[in-house]
């Protein structure tokens, strides 16, 4: 395996180790690979054939977090109507 070094920015190393916690990551190195897969498998276009399995997943929250409830039809005309 090679090894990657990189420099991170104050922000960019909260970030990572947000994302570690969210995730439940122990090292850096685990979770930047785990980022770096994911980013390059939702960057991909579908295969040919028009799976859009590699699309699942990309507009809802991570796994790791519940989705707030949804408003109510009610709520979500007030909110708009002011």
């Amino acid at each position: 395996m090679s090894q990657l070094n990189i420099n991170m920015s104050p922000q960019f190393e909260a970030d990572l180790t947000s994302f570690m916690r969210l995730r439940g990551f122990r090292s850096k190195s685990e979770a930047v690979r785990v980022a770096i897969r994911e980013g390059l498998e939702r960057s991909s276009p579908p295969p040919a054939g028009g799976s859009f399995r590699s699309w699942l997943g990309l507009a809802g929250p991570p796994d790791s977090q519940t989705p707030q409830s949804p408003l109510t039809e009610d709520e979500l005309w007030s909110s708009t109507r002011r």
